[in-house]
């Protein structure tokens, strides 16, 4: 029979795993709003919580059963999702927002929703 995992380790690892989620939701508003113009990655969300990255990763996977980029790619799909219903707003425009070009955002865009930023827009 395994060792049972005692609560206090239990307990740090659902923090790790709360203090990520928020700081990429704080860092994608920062993000939308102007005050970030590069997305962070694994590495620098890590830093902020000091711990390894490698520690991040396994701790949000154990917690959570997804890597650390399946929050990051989730909140940023709500985002556009979001301004993608404001018919004023270009995907172009969009995609600058979200520090991407509308290339890779129409690419990235496609791959989690089934269908073209464009198409999402016009649907809407």
């Amino acid at each position: 029979m395994p060792t049972p995992i005692p609560k206090k380790i239990l307990a740090r690892q659902h923090e790790i795993s709360a203090d990520c989620v928020r700081l990429v939701h704080a860092h994608l508003a920062d993000v939308v709003a102007g005050r970030a113009t590069e997305m962070l990655e694994v590495r620098d969300f890590a830093d902020q919580l000091h711990i390894h990255s490698t520690h991040l990763s396994d701790t949000l996977k154990l917690v959570t059963g997804h890597p650390p980029c399946y929050f990051f790619e989730a909140r940023i799909m709500e985002v556009a999702r979001e301004q993608l219903l404001d018919p004023a707003r270009s995907v172009a425009a969009i995609a600058a927002g979200l520090t991407s070009d509308a290339s890779n955002f129409t690419k990235f865009f496609r791959r989690f929703q089934g269908c073209t930023p464009k198409q999402y827009h016009e649907q809407a």
